[in-house]
């Protein structure tokens, strides 16, 4: 019997699998790119390579989380929550989250646009934005019962204030509770900081000025990149590390691909 346990147990270690799921944009564009195979992944984790063996690509619905800038400066970025209620599909769920010096639920998931709008009515703007600390709290304990591809939707203007969380509390958070995280942002000033935070969790991130798009041909484009992602399976079952690094090699001639990950369990 002690043997068969053993054979069982070596079995289970073998057979298990790394999984990643990846986001792949144009970095030009913003736009989602599809068609890529596991031959056009290379996996670093903390500089040690990784062999995927598959990549599936699929599209997702979206439990969303729309944290919305309400402090001095973000009155500019109304319309594209406007634009994001819009483009819920019939089955998502989306809740709604002011932020300036602090992160105030208005509308917890529902699928009802009027519900969303209503609390999108209700906000008033005023003081420093908090982007970081924001996110933290959203990701720590927003996504309980919800089943569907969990998103973090930062709409901001684009400045941060002095947030008391560091980015490593928020990469961690988001790891864990398994959520990516899609800014986007008007001015452009946070751009690294959008762009880690985006990268290290499996979303990405967008820049309303650099793209020159209205709000409602933004908000598709966005949801686009949400909906769809890679679920890489890498050899090897031993958990990945905090630095997960993904490049792309092959798809369309002269687009500049741009990918995040982030560990599924």
């Amino acid at each position: 019997m002690r043997f068969l346990l053993i054979l069982f147990l070596l079995s289970s270690q073998a057979s298990a699998q790394t999984r990643l799921l990846v986001t792949v944009v144009d970095r030009k564009t913003a736009e989602l790119v599809t068609g890529l195979k596991a031959e056009n992944f290379s996996v670093l984790d903390d500089r040690t390579p990784k062999t995927v063996t598959a990549a599936e690509y699929g599209a997702a619905l979206l439990d969303m989380m729309l944290l919305v800038d309400t402090s001095l400066v973000g009155e500019m970025v109304y319309p594209l929550a406007e634009s994001f209620i819009a483009g819920l599909e019939e089955k998502e769920q989306m809740a709604v989250v002011s932020f300036a010096s602090s992160a105030d639920l208005i509308q917890d998931f529902t699928s009802s646009k009027e519900l969303l709008r209503q609390a999108l009515r209700q906000v008033r703007f005023g003081n420093n934005p908090r982007v970081v600390d924001a996110v933290f709290a959203a990701a720590e304990g927003g996504f309980q019962n919800t089943v569907g591809r969990k998103v973090i939707v930062i709409l901001s203007a684009g400045v941060e204030g002095f947030s008391r969380t560091s980015e490593r509390d928020v990469q961690k958070v988001a790891r864990s509770n398994q959520i990516s995280i899609f800014p986007v942002y008007v001015i452009g000033a946070e751009r690294s900081l959008f762009e880690k935070l985006s990268r290290e969790s499996g979303g990405a991130f967008f820049s309303a000025r650099d793209l020159k798009l209205p709000p409602n041909k933004l908000a598709p484009r966005v949801f686009s990149v949400m909906r769809g992602r890679y679920v890489l399976t890498l050899e090897g079952n031993q958990a990945l590390g905090d630095r997960v690094k993904v490049e792309i090699t092959g798809g369309k001639p002269g687009a500049r691909l741009w990918a995040s990950a982030l560990p599924l369990d």
